[in-house]
């Protein structure tokens, strides 16, 4: 088994053509989005950008450097190519509201149909944040405690599956919580608290379980137990820091909601007193 080092991930960069494409393509179309609203004279937040540009800088990471390159040979390599793809790239994506740019830049047509698929039955399942927390959580125990990681490893299409599932459960589970789009089911600022919490346990069980085997879950891919022990204490480390950081946009988001909603309040019983 090869020895990867951080230098190894650092300066290992070689060309993973999909995620090239993807990470390029989404690179060209959001600042085309918000030039063309600055052309209407309408302003987007500078905020907003710099996630989507972090979301891009971190799936480049992901696919295209030394991450990308020795995720098959290290198991703890690959885990932290899954926290890039599946917590810190959706995590950015959700914090960049694409669906609102696209709904002020897009064509009337183009806007009905968006507005039809997020308001319409399947729109509103997919975007259901029961159906996020299942995907995110369950897809962990799926690929970490079963034997689909070494199917993955060894079945390039399997392998691509992976990286679109990961990534899209994360967006799916984190944009009715912190995201800023506007969607059908956006529960109250407690109960998205509440289901941050509740996912905390998919990553102390996988990290428990990846550290407590007394074989290789996946030993036809990385047949190291002392590998797999990292590979956990990556995955559970980075899984609680990631928490630590969607409980607190929660609350900033909680806070600015309370403000918002007294500033209302306040020019409400104004206007009765005048």
């Amino acid at each position: 088994m090869r020895v990867v080092s951080f230098g190894d991930l650092l300066v290992g960069w070689r060309l993973d053509v999909t995620g090239a494409l993807v990470a390029t393509l989404a690179a060209l179309l959001y600042p085309r989005s918000v030039r063309q609203l600055a052309r209407r004279g309408r302003a987007w937040s500078r905020w907003r950008s710099a996630a989507f540009a972090g979301a891009v800088a971190a799936a480049l990471v992901a696919t295209q450097s030394g991450v990308g390159r020795y995720e098959s040979d290290r198991f703890w390599v690959h885990m932290v190519q899954h926290v890039l793809l599946g917590l810190v790239v959706p995590l950015l994506v959700v914090l960049a509201g694409p669906v609102t740019l696209a709904l002020q830049t897009a064509g009337p047509a183009t806007r009905t149909e968006l507005r039809r698929a997020l308001q319409g039955r399947v729109g509103r399942v997919v975007g259901h944040p029961l159906v996020g927390w299942s995907l995110f959580g369950g897809g962990m125990v799926v690929l970490y405690l079963t034997p689909a990681l070494d199917l993955a490893q060894r079945n390039g299409l399997a392998h691509l599956v992976m990286h679109v599932h990961v990534t899209t459960a994360g967006i799916l589970f984190l944009a009715p919580l912190v995201g800023v789009d506007a969607l059908p089911h956006r529960p109250p600022h407690p109960a998205r608290l509440l289901a941050v919490l509740a996912a905390v346990p998919f990553h102390a069980l996988v990290a428990v379980a990846l550290t407590t085997a007394s074989s290789p879950v996946a030993p036809d891919a990385y047949p190291s137990l002392s590998d797999q022990r990292t590979a956990a204490a990556v995955f559970w480390i980075a899984g609680e820091l990631l928490s630590l950081a969607v409980m607190a946009a929660v609350g900033r988001q909680w806070w600015l909601a309370e403000r918002r909603a007294t500033a209302r309040e306040d020019a409400r019983l104004d206007a009765a007193g005048a």
